[in-house]
């Protein structure tokens, strides 16, 4: 390959990964302005409607697809579970009022989950996302359910995350993502990927606990940086995601080959 050639897929890579966060990026930017309508509505009010708003003008405006609209609900819902039992558990802590806030969680936290699976959609698409030597449908789907399950657990036994993280180095040992740029394939280990995407979540959380989207129990009183230990963390749930979008979209390959 050209010099020449490397930088305009280069070029190209970067503005796709850009249109991929746009919902992220748009969360965030609604986060570091949601402080100036507080004396209208309480952030976290004003965070859910937002959410819903840019969800819908990226449906209606062609940026998102409708299947890709019921994945990001179904993480929306993960997430929110999720939510409910570390807010009670005391895990983290949205200390401000809202009318929208359940259990001790605002609605709005879930679509910081969804926003996750709406870049993973996004990208997939963008980039034609292919993978070699997945590892089988139940594997993975046991890998997924354990990490997800721990998530609960690990407050009341032994937290299994690295034995767990053992069996995803076996399994998806040999599993690569095949992504193309202008008809180009280029590979990247499936493992990489998963610690790349964690890591970079992690650096965003640092930036949402700064705007206050939500506090940990040690920020409180002043901010501090997120504990290293949450890119494992974030790099779990990126697999989960991976897992059920990679899943979700065999499946439906499956039924329109079999229609």
């Amino acid at each position: 390959m050209s010099l020449k050639t490397f930088i305009r897929h280069f070029a190209i890579f970067t503005v796709q990964q850009a249109l991929s966060c746009v919902f992220p990026v748009l969360v965030f930017s609604m986060l570091a302005l949601s402080h100036l309508f507080t004396g209208f509505i309480p952030r976290y009010d004003f965070m859910l409607i937002a959410c819903i708003v840019i969800q819908a003008a990226m449906f209606f405006g062609g940026l998102e697809t409708k299947d890709e609209v019921i994945v990001i609900c179904v993480f929306h819902l993960l997430g929110l579970m999720m939510e409910l039992f570390k807010v009670h558990i005391g895990s983290w802590s949205y200390p401000e009022f809202a009318y929208s806030k359940f259990g001790g969680v605002p609605l709005y936290s879930g679509f910081m989950y969804a926003s996750v699976a709406s870049y993973m959609c996004q990208a997939w698409r963008r980039f034609d996302l292919e993978i070699v030597n997945w590892p089988g449908h139940w594997p993975a789907r046991i890998c997924g359910a354990l990490i997800y399950l721990n998530f609960f657990t690990n407050h009341f036994i032994i937290d299994v995350r690295y034995y767990i993280g053992l069996l995803i180095l076996y399994f998806f040992r040999k599993s690569t993502v095949l992504f193309h740029i202008q008809k180009k394939a280029y590979r990247m280990p499936v493992i990489l990927s998963f610690i790349l995407i964690g890591f970079f979540i992690w650096l965003a959380e640092n930036v949402a606990t700064k705007l206050g989207a939500w506090k940990y129990a040690y920020q409180h009183k002043t901010w501090a940086m997120v504990n290293y230990q949450k890119i494992s963390s974030w790099g779990f749930l990126v697999i989960v995601s991976f897992i059920i979008i990679a899943e979700l979209k065999m499946l439906k390959e499956n039924i329109e080959e079999k229609g």
